[in-house]
């Protein structure tokens, strides 16, 4: 699934489903000036940037989605 700015909003629990640490849980704060990129804060705090194609929503059903 490709993610798009109107898919999250400021506040939502994310989840890394690709990259070099799938399964990381945060909150999606921002989509960066390049669209394709967002800010997300890690569950430890640190704000880092990902790809926007690697969030998922998660959610009580699937906390941790898997492709």
């Amino acid at each position: 699934m490709m993610a798009t700015s109107q898919t999250f909003r400021a506040g939502d629990e994310v989840v890394l489903v690709r990259g070099s640490y799938p399964g990381t849980l945060g909150k999606f704060l921002r989509v960066k000036e390049d669209a394709k990129w967002a800010d997300i804060e890690e569950a430890n705090g640190v704000v880092r940037s990902h790809p926007m194609i690697w969030l998922d929503h998660v959610t009580a059903a699937n906390p941790v989605p898997v492709e």
